[in-house]
């Protein structure tokens, strides 16, 4: 009896051409061998700490000695500590800010970087050079060209004032999200550069013949065009924010007092200054709740999870 054989790849899906002795061809699924690696590597560095951040939650523990269980102890302390309910809506508006900030500079140099302007290859490729350093590398950089005495700042009086500008809530704020900017829109650039090549030439050409000028262009074809891509950044950008650490340990250190003390830096505080990775942990779960939450409203409301191909034909 002949055996069943595989055949090419016939369609774009995720299923198989399978050749029968026959001469048939039916289509099968990949069986899920396929996925177990992965779905391993994710069970075990994302599914099983989370469980264990989950049990840490409800304990106290200083890091050495028993863990002893003390319940929902760690969350009611946590709701009644100004320094915790201030970090979340530190959080809340430096995503904000980040998003305001991100987004429109990051949309049009995307569609810029997408066109064929001359030394644009050049240019592109200067501009995204911070992708290539880590936050830390940026943090430090930043913090030099920002010190109120040997910085920049230190040096232009005339304009910073008395140079310090980690000395007040505002201009610490306003360091923050310029630094992350600074490194991010260039990702963020590139997610809209990609999309914008994808969009089909023909309806540029359509929107030219009624008459539509280079600005109603934009606007009415390729704004609408980079619809889904719009929301996969700001997904990203806003998971990003709320998450965001190592800006704020280099630059301010949560200063000046508390101004600037996230609520991921406030968990790195109770968990590795006062070593108390109970409280910590409650503050590491809220985290992960309230990014997925804010998460799956943006992707309900826009309609990403319905999201279907803008290319023409598909």
């Amino acid at each position: 009896m002949a055996a069943t054989t595989l055949a090419p790849r016939t369609t774009t899906g995720e299923r198989w051409a399978v050749r029968r002795p026959g001469g048939g061809v039916t289509l099968a699924r990949p069986g899920f061998a396929w996925a177990l690696p992965a779905t391993l590597f994710f069970a075990f560095f994302a599914i099983v700490p989370l469980v264990l951040v989950v049990v840490l939650s409800v304990t106290s523990w200083a890091g050495i000695g028993d863990v002893e269980y003390v319940g929902l102890a760690n969350w009611r302390r946590l709701a009644d500590d100004p320094v915790m309910i201030d970090s979340l809506w530190l959080s809340v508006l430096l995503t904000a800010l980040g998003v305001a900030v991100q987004t429109p500079l990051s949309l049009l140099i995307g569609v810029w970087a997408a066109g064929q302007q001359r030394n644009r290859a050049v240019l592109s490729a200067i501009f995204f050079l911070p992708l290539l350093l880590s936050a830390t590398a940026v943090s430090v950089l930043w913090r030099a060209l920002l010190d109120p005495n040997f910085g920049v700042p230190g040096q232009a009086r005339w304009l910073f004032g008395d140079g310090n500008l980690f000395g007040s809530r505002t201009g610490a704020i306003a360091v923050l999200v310029l630094v992350g900017s600074w490194q991010y829109i260039p990702f963020h650039s590139l997610i809209y550069q990609g999309a914008a090549r994808a969009i089909p030439a023909v309806l540029y050409q359509a929107a030219e013949i009624d008459g539509a000028g280079r600005w109603h262009q934009f606007w009415h074809v390729t704004l609408p065009q980079l619809r889904n891509a719009m929301i996969t950044s700001l997904v990203i950008m806003v998971v990003g924010g709320l998450t965001t650490f190592e800006t704020v340990l280099i630059l301010t250190q949560g200063g000046p007092g508390t101004d600037t003390t996230i609520t991921a830096y406030y968990m790195y505080q109770q968990a590795f200054r006062s070593f108390d990775f109970g409280a910590g942990a409650a503050i590491a779960l809220l985290l992960v709740v309230v990014a997925t939450v804010i998460s799956l409203i943006m992707v309900r409301v826009s309609g990403y999870d319905k999201m279907r191909s803008t290319l023409e034909g598909l």
